[in-house]
């Protein structure tokens, strides 16, 4: 075994199944928030920010954008901000209407 295998086995979890364990934990944290049921501000944009990772990190590594032309991931995140930008619209919106 030359060098440059040993340098790839260091990490015995493949990358997809670490995008795949961190998209797991970020879910897990949403259904622990609802379940306790919090509500808030800062619990709203801590839950829009991880559903943007995971939106990103589908992106990337699910739909195979990551090493795309830019302009493909470039549209489909633009779609994944403005949908999640809606929502926080939404939510501002009818904190406004209190």
């Amino acid at each position: 075994m030359n060098m440059k295998t040993v340098a790839h086995k260091t990490s015995w979890i493949r990358p997809c199944t670490r995008v795949w364990l961190l998209l797991m934990s970020l879910t897990l944290l949403a259904l622990i928030i609802g379940k306790l049921e919090l509500s808030g501000t800062v619990i709203i944009s801590v839950l829009l920010f991880s559903t943007l990772l995971k939106g990103q990190m589908v992106i990337d590594y699910f739909m195979g954008l990551k090493y795309a032309p830019r302009l493909w991931r470039l549209m489909v995140s633009i779609w994944l901000f403005l949908v999640l930008g809606g929502i926080a619209l939404a939510y501002w919106l009818g904190l406004q209407g209190n």
